[in-house]
């Protein structure tokens, strides 16, 4: 008779834990079956324990099967991360300034005399900037730098087969015209890459290896780098595209090389990572800096990097129009407003996205993280994957 009413218990935890989250499970699919993404992974962490975890796979010609294997290093599938480098070329930039080796109010110039001078766009043409980059500018992207589709290479600034090295990314850079004065508007851009060259020239380590040293180590992040051995490359996903003019499943876009050999280390775009690895890192944030009882960062300096410096889009003409409700801190979204954003997401909560469906939230109040990977181009729908995601994440919490 025990026996019996502890299968029935069983069944009834099983059922309405999978009622809970069926939700997000469905929109797991439904963005597979909508052509939207490949296969893709999902998981919310919360209170101290994993909540829910979850792997949709496509089954689909050309796309992977994605595997965590428990979280064992050499077996979990491996992302790009892209702009989801930016939160931890921050947090580096931060030990960097507990430290007391930089000051966010320092120029740029200081560390990188190339940019003492630089050029800015006007009405009537280009002109010297009256005022100097600072480092604030680059934390918050109100610097003037945006992103750079052709430089006469027929590739961007943040591309590896450019560049090997961040010296002469940032010797080229300081060449460009500016958008408008330091510090006048939001603008994103590179900015984070540029912040590699100077922890490189501060710590007087390559960019990577203060990462791994002082981030990477620490947080147990083995898998999370600017390259792939061969056997990181057999554990790659794939990229899908659908921009109405191509789809389907592509390594021949991966953008950047990710040779070993290649020390362009671009702290904006270039990481590679996986579910658990970053899973890590968001668990820091959410513990005050924290990893495992060893300090990181401070609180003081979460304060820091999630304190307004600019406003969301229509205030600043070229914030992202996605992030109504939203202002912008050290290449974090916070939220302001919930009301405007109508996702039933908490007021505070702060994270980023990824250019290839990459997305991550620190939530405060409710003592939670989400994560959500993927990889994937789209250029024919209109679904907002991270605002949607939140929206069935507090959904699901609401749920009895």
């Amino acid at each position: 008779m025990k026996t019996q009413y502890f299968f029935v218990l069983l069944l009834f935890i099983i059922n309405k834990s999978y009622s809970q989250f069926n939700e997000i499970k469905n929109f797991q699919k439904q963005i597979i079956e909508n052509e939207i993404t490949g296969s893709n992974t999902a998981m919310i962490y919360k209170d101290g324990k994993t909540l829910f975890y979850n792997i949709e796979n496509s089954g689909k010609k050309g796309d992977k099967n994605i595997s965590n294997q428990s979280y064992k290093p050499n077996l979990e599938t491996i992302f790009p991360i892209w702009s989801m480098s930016k939160p931890i070329t921050i947090v580096a930039m931060m030990i960097l300034r507990e430290r007391g080796m930089i000051s966010i109010n320092d120029n740029l110039s200081k560390y990188i005399p190339e940019f003492k001078n630089m050029t800015c766009k006007g009405e009537k043409g280009k002109y010297p900037c009256k005022k100097e980059i600072k480092i604030i500018h680059l934390l918050t992207h109100r610097s003037g730098f945006g992103y750079y589709s052709d430089q006469g290479y027929g590739y961007g600034f943040t591309n590896t087969l450019t560049y090997n090295n961040l010296k002469d990314f940032a010797k080229d850079l300081s060449k460009v015209e500016l958008e408008f004065e330091p510090g006048e508007k939001y603008y994103y851009g590179l900015n984070q890459a540029l912040l590699g060259r100077v922890v490189e020239i501060v710590s007087k380590k390559s960019f990577y290896d203060f990462l791994k040293d002082e981030i990477f180590d620490p947080l147990k992040m083995t898998e999370t780098k600017f390259y792939l051995t061969e056997n990181d490359r057999s554990r790659f996903q794939p990229l899908f595209i659908n921009t109405g003019e191509l789809k389907g499943f592509t390594y021949e876009l991966n953008e950047l090389t990710y040779k070993k050999e290649n020390n362009a280390f671009f702290g904006g775009e270039g990481l590679v990572s996986t579910m658990s690895d970053y899973s890590n890192f968001c668990r820091m944030l959410l513990n005050g800096g924290v990893f495992n009882g060893k300090r990181i960062i401070s609180q003081k300096s979460i304060d820091l990097m999630t304190k307004k410096y600019s406003d969301s889009y229509p205030k600043e003409e070229y914030a992202d129009i996605r992030k109504l409700g939203f202002y912008f801190g050290f290449s974090l979204f916070v939220l302001e407003n919930p009301e405007i954003d109508g996702t039933n997401s908490s007021k505070g909560i702060y994270g980023w996205s990824g250019y290839h469906n990459t997305h991550f939230w620190i939530d405060p109040e409710k003592n939670l993280y989400a994560l959500f990977m993927s990889r994937s181009r789209q250029g024919v729908s209109n679904i907002d994957v991270q605002k949607e995601y939140r929206r069935l994440v507090y959904k699901s919490l609401k749920q009895p």
